[in-house]
């Protein structure tokens, strides 16, 4: 590759109501905790530029309404996304429930060779919790997902989604397994993407 240019991935937020989706693009672009906020409408956006393996991957990261009447409109957003971020809230067990259905549009909706992680959020309400890591971890493993569980509040974990996500996507393209096109992996410049490496963001919420 270039070293003028870095990979574009496209990243796709998906997950029922309140589970803290946007709070989690939020903690990752901002480095903050969002205390006050709505549900998303339809869809955000941010970017931000990440390093993989000392090859510099600019994220367009897609956030996505859970209500079902916005279903319509998520479903669009899977064309062309590298990567799928699968997010529940521990202490929810309806939410955990309803990841075979996210994970039903994501396996028919997005290319063959996404990289699916399957996130566990709010980690930090322990007290509360209502699905355990090894359940969740062993479910992971069963539909060849990637795994993690995290806070929005703390930051714990929200970083390594999106690089844990990142690293498959290049270990597959580096290895050529992956398919760049029905992926939507591109080649930007870099000069002009760092010198804009300032986050791009819409409206961020839960």
């Amino acid at each position: 590759m270039n070293t003028k240019s870095l990979y574009l991935f496209k990243f796709l937020i998906i997950g029922d109501p309140s589970v803290g989706k946007s709070c989690l693009l939020y903690r990752f672009t901002d480095n903050k905790f969002k205390n006050q906020s709505t549900h998303t409408i339809g869809v955000d956006f941010a970017s931000k530029v990440i390093e993989v393996g000392g090859k510099p991957v600019k994220l367009q990261i897609w956030d996505t309404a859970g209500q079902e009447r916005f279903r319509s409109v998520t479903r669009s957003y899977y064309r062309g996304s590298a990567g799928v971020i699968l997010v529940y809230d521990v202490s929810s067990r309806e939410s955990y429930n309803h990841i075979t259905n996210w994970l039903s549009d994501a396996r028919a909706l997005a290319s063959k060779d996404v990289t699916i992680i399957l996130v566990g959020n709010k980690s930090d309400l322990n007290a509360d919790r209502e699905v355990s890591f090894l359940e969740a971890s062993r479910v992971a493993q069963e539909n060849d997902l990637l795994f993690l569980e995290t806070s929005a509040l703390s930051g714990d974990g929200v970083e390594e989604i999106f690089l844990k996500c990142a690293r498959s996507i290049v270990s597959k393209i580096d290895a050529g397994s992956a398919d760049l096109d029905s992926l939507g992996v591109q080649l930007g410049d870099k000069d002009n993407s760092l010198a804009n490496k300032q986050n791009q963001s819409g409206t961020c919420s839960c």
